[in-house]
């Protein structure tokens, strides 16, 4: 099971499929941010144009903390275990009511064999990490998504809302 994603068809997978491989050829034409993952430098890069950007938005301090931590957590795994990547983050505006911002972390890294196992809370391969991993970036976000083919690489899609104040 290369998905895990319940709250979709997997006709919808299929279409979201076909759209992921498009933006990882051209992610530029698609997202107000995108950053190559490449260097350890480049993971507080993409967590700082990630906190600018949903602080444009208008999210909460503590959104915009929430926010932030899963962009640095996506961006430090696609670095860890990937070596080089992308993050790619883009404003959901067709709500007025309730803005969001949707974040992509793609690589072509040696991907996840178990999906379910690397989702459990604390579950980490690396010893000198604090295991917020996956399942945090879960738990931070409103939506998350993972699509994962061991030896082709990973896809994560996540998104969050803002609230009304």
């Amino acid at each position: 099971m290369p998905w895990y994603w319940p709250a979709l068809s997997r006709r919808g997978i299929k279409v979201y499929e076909e759209k992921i491989t498009s933006i990882i050829e051209d992610p530029a034409q698609e997202f107000d941010i995108v950053v190559r993952i490449t260097r350890e430098e480049d993971i507080a890069v993409a967590r700082q144009m990630a906190k600018q950007l949903a602080q444009e938005i208008g999210f909460s301090l503590a959104d915009v903390t929430r926010i932030a931590t899963a962009v640095s957590e996506l961006a430090r795994n696609i670095y860890r275990y990937a070596r080089q990547g992308r993050i790619m983050i883009r404003k959901r505006l067709e709500d007025r009511d309730s803005p969001g911002i949707e974040v992509i972390a793609a690589d072509r890294g040696p991907g996840i064999p178990d999906i379910e196992l690397v989702l459990t809370r604390g579950y980490t391969t690396w010893e000198r990490s604090l295991g917020i991993g996956l399942s945090g970036v879960k738990r931070l976000m409103d939506s998350f998504a993972i699509h994962s083919e061991v030896g082709k690489g990973t896809v994560v899609i996540t998104e969050k809302r803002r609230r009304a104040f």
